[in-house]
């Protein structure tokens, strides 16, 4: 993902901030909640607001921040219990990983983030936090992670299954507005759990899902497993044929999948793919979109009628299925080279997406050793989960 959209969502960011100033400098370090009598103050949880705004984040910003502030000083009080210390050159490490999902060195995201008002040290607590507490996990729990050669003789088997599978999905699209969030991740978890077989799920689909696809009952046709996120396939490689999966969350939206086949696809090599699309933002008008589609053919000639628009209507991207954002992915997935979707919105604009290609990513095959430590990571994410509810209900958590 190239950081063109968050230097976009940036400036309109920075013009929030100014109107709120005033507001912001009353009680800015004043103690917003204590966790065990450490202070959060009004300063932190404004600024892990502005960072998750603009990484895109689900949720509400300001509760989504409080919330994980809390969880970073179990986190830390956790760690010095322990007597573990964070060394530099793992929080290096941490901060370099994060900025080159967004292809930028450390000093560079750090940079595009003090655009949006972003303190430097907002960003190394954020990732000094994550690194801290997977030193935690590990020290806590790796002794208790049996491994057995079975279990990596399964995953290496699971490593190779998606290069020869293509999936047959159902989708239920529930709108999530800003401000809504909890109640469409409510709504689809009562589904999610409720529902069985096709049939309850076409119908679920008609009266609920905002995709276009709701009038055939959220089926979609034939899709190779790599075309999709890879969060999401592996969330619909894991069902039973007429199983609903867990909510995705994605910017805008939660949505349910229904699994109606796998098929064996032999043609289809690559594990991952990289796509390549151009996003033209053009005004809500089906006579607009009617004509846009029959000029354009492919990507050159779409963005050929960008021209002499301002720069930010009309972007281009290539990115891994990975790092695409969830929403865009999901219509990507849907598209053959030169189709268009416009089921996406922003700002009163139609976002116009065309799929200008896909390319295969060959990844080298990984050694065992490789597995063995994805296996143990797997295992002690599930671990670290109950770990960070026991410290949270033995905790003090109180507002001044």
């Amino acid at each position: 993902m190239r950081f063109s959209v968050l230097k976009q969502r940036a400036a309109a960011v920075l013009v929030s901030l100014a109107l709120a100033a005033p507001v912001l400098a009353q009680d800015m370090f004043a103690p917003r909640v204590y966790v065990n009598d450490r202070a959060i103050t009004n300063y932190e949880v404004d600024q892990r607001a502005l960072f998750l705004k603009v990484l895109r984040a689900p949720g509400n910003p300001e509760e989504e921040a409080l919330k994980a502030l809390i969880e970073d000083r179990l986190r830390q009080t956790e760690a010095e219990r322990l007597g573990i210390k964070l060394v530099e050159k793992d929080l290096t490490a941490g901060l370099t990983e994060f900025a080159s999902r967004a292809n930028l060195s450390p000093e560079e995201f750090t940079a595009e983030l003090g655009k949006a008002g972003i303190a430097p040290e907002t960003f190394r607590d954020f990732v000094a936090a994550g690194v801290l507490w997977r030193q935690v996990v590990r020290a806590r729990f790796l002794g208790q992670v049996p491994i057995s050669e079975a279990d990596i003789d399964k995953a290496l088997e699971a490593a190779t299954r998606p290069r020869a599978l293509q999936v047959l999905v159902s989708e239920l699209v529930i709108p999530a507005p800003e401000g809504q969030e909890e109640a469409a991740m409510a709504k689809a978890q009562d589904l999610s759990e409720t529902l069985s077989g096709e049939g309850a799920f076409a119908a679920a689909a008609r009266k609920y899902s905002a995709s276009s696809t709701a009038g055939a009952g959220g089926r979609l046709d034939w899709l190779p497993l790599a075309n999709l996120p890879p969060a999401i396939g592996q969330k619909v490689l894991a069902l039973d044929p007429g199983e609903v999966s867990d909510p995705v969350s994605v910017p805008g939206a939660v949505v349910l999948f229904l699994l109606r086949d796998v098929a064996t696809d032999k043609t289809a090599e690559p594990i991952s793919v990289s796509v390549d699309w151009v996003e033209f933002l053009v005004p809500d008008d089906a006579a607009e979109i009617a004509r846009l589609r029959a000029r354009a053919d492919d990507c050159s000639m779409l963005m050929g009628e960008a021209k002499g628009l301002p720069e930010d209507r009309m972007t281009h991207h290539t990115a891994g299925m990975a790092e695409v954002p969830g929403d865009v992915a999901l219509e990507l997935a849907k598209l053959d080279p030169n189709e268009i979707s416009v089921a996406l919105t922003r700002g009163g604009y139609r976002r116009m997406l065309m799929l200008c290609g896909r390319s295969p990513v060959l990844e080298p095959m990984p050694t065992r050793d490789q597995v063995r430590e994805q296996v143990i990571n797997q295992k002690l994410e599930g671990m670290a989960e109950g770990y960070l509810e026991e410290l949270r209900s033995a905790a003090i958590i109180r507002e001044p």
